[in-house]
């Protein structure tokens, strides 16, 4: 029996926009603004998929994931420190999924995913390290810190700025890389050291970048990122990658359980680990090293590929209850230490 004409023309319509609606992908991202929005645009342009974008900070991002559990509106969760996403992992909100372009990864991206269930992927990573300013350096007449033992020389006093550990995600990674670095007992006897040498403690592991570079402060202890930027615009800033070793950082990438549009998402997942949509065609902008090997990157950012990683428990150190314990001890035995 043929379908009447109009029932054909809306059955038509109806296909019609149900292939629409298919090839559409919503994602919350969480790195800088102009990287979401040119990330979007250069997927949509390759694919022809409509990609709605909303930007939030990775505390905003988790929070939101968490509310819309039982109903998701996001499909897939783009950049941001990994510590939410592990969270995410842990309270069931995210999926399960390994790319075949995974081959083409550093180790440590490798690992995330690999210590998370398959569930959280790292796309780029920043290090921890050291800044200081060469021309302060040289008018106070001293050697450049090459170590992390270097900080608490008491030649230093005063010349030190870093973040708290209360308030910076970036500063509770300082501590646990200390930790794992020195053991518990010894990562504290460090910190109570370098306490003395602090001028102060910021809310934000960002502050660094302009204190440094204005000669505020001689040396700042932040990702090694942050000052990159600075020697763009010919700022005096040298960069330190420690002696002993660092802890790192890796931008992460998820995928939302109970996602809508799942083959969008797998498609933008697996086109995101590619050497060309890790590409950032301003490489002065580019101030993070891409997860994907074969990725352009400026001579600066590749220099911290050098850095002598530590085997970083992204799962210790990222329960709540761990950082939680660590932050209340460091507010206890070095914030209120005596000077």
């Amino acid at each position: 029996m043929k379908l009447p004409r109009f029932g054909l023309t809306a059955t038509l319509a109806l296909v019609a926009m149900a292939t629409v609606q298919a090839q559409q992908l919503n994602i919350l991202c969480s790195t800088e603004a102009d990287w979401c929005a040119s990330k979007a645009r250069e997927f949509s342009v390759a694919t022809g998929i409509k990609v709605n974008i909303a930007r939030k900070a990775t505390g905003e991002a988790y929070a939101q994931l968490k509310a819309e559990a039982a109903n998701p509106k996001v499909d897939l969760w783009y950049g941001g420190t990994h510590d939410p996403h592990l969270q995410a992992a842990n309270e069931g909100l995210l999926q399960p999924y390994v790319s075949s372009n995974m081959k083409d990864q550093y180790s440590w991206s490798a690992d995330l995913l690999r210590k998370t269930s398959e569930q959280v992927v790292g796309i780029y990573r920043i290090t921890l390290g050291f800044g200081y300013n060469r021309d302060l350096l040289a008018k106070k007449n001293l050697k450049a810190p090459a170590c992390w033992a270097d900080l608490i020389r008491p030649e230093y006093a005063g010349d030190v700025e870093t973040s708290s550990p209360a308030t910076s995600g970036t500063a509770y990674t300082i501590l646990a890389t200390v930790v794992q670095l020195m053991g518990e007992e010894r990562a504290f006897e460090f910190l109570r050291a370098l306490n003395k040498n602090v001028n102060r403690y910021t809310t934000s592991g960002t502050a660094q970048r302009q204190s440094v570079s204005r000669g505020e402060s001689l040396i700042g202890v932040t990702f090694l990122d942050e000052f990159i930027p600075e020697q763009y615009v010919n700022a005096p800033i040298e960069t330190v990658l420690p002696c002993e070793g660092t802890g790192y950082s890796v931008g992460a990438m998820s995928l939302i359980k109970g996602a809508r549009n799942v083959a969008e998402a797998k498609r933008f997942y697996d086109w995101a680990l590619t050497a060309d949509a890790q590409t950032i065609r301003d490489q002065t902008r580019v101030i993070a090293i891409p997860s994907n090997r074969a990725t352009l990157v400026p001579d600066r950012v590749k220099a911290l590929e050098k850095a002598r990683l530590i085997d970083y428990d992204f799962v210790r150190f990222g329960a709540s209850a761990e950082r939680k314990r660590l932050i209340e001890k460091w507010d206890r035995e070095v914030k209120n230490a005596p000077r």
